[in-house]
């Protein structure tokens, strides 16, 4: 099965195959050059992940600034809410 490009999965897919990944590599069991190609797709994962939660990021302060707000309010989650 081809893998999805990289900049086209979504951030928690993204996720979730790196962890597969780390997986992967920590049992130790891949060839040497598997694991170099495994290794470097996760590190492009990484990579594509971190500037996606950095657009996001930018995109809230963005939403802030137009509201007037100065900084986020912490959530307090209630589980009797639900």
């Amino acid at each position: 099965m081809a893998r999805k490009k990289i900049e086209n999965l979504t951030f928690e897919d993204s996720l979730d195959e790196l962890e597969q990944i780390v997986q992967n590599l920590e049992k130790g069991e891949l060839n040497l050059e598997d694991a170099m190609a495994m290794f470097e797709r996760g590190l492009n994962l990484s990579q594509v992940s971190q500037e996606k939660l950095k657009d996001a990021e930018q995109k809230v302060q963005i939403l802030m600034d137009t509201k007037g707000l100065t900084q986020l309010e912490n959530y307090n989650y209630d589980e009797n809410s639900k």
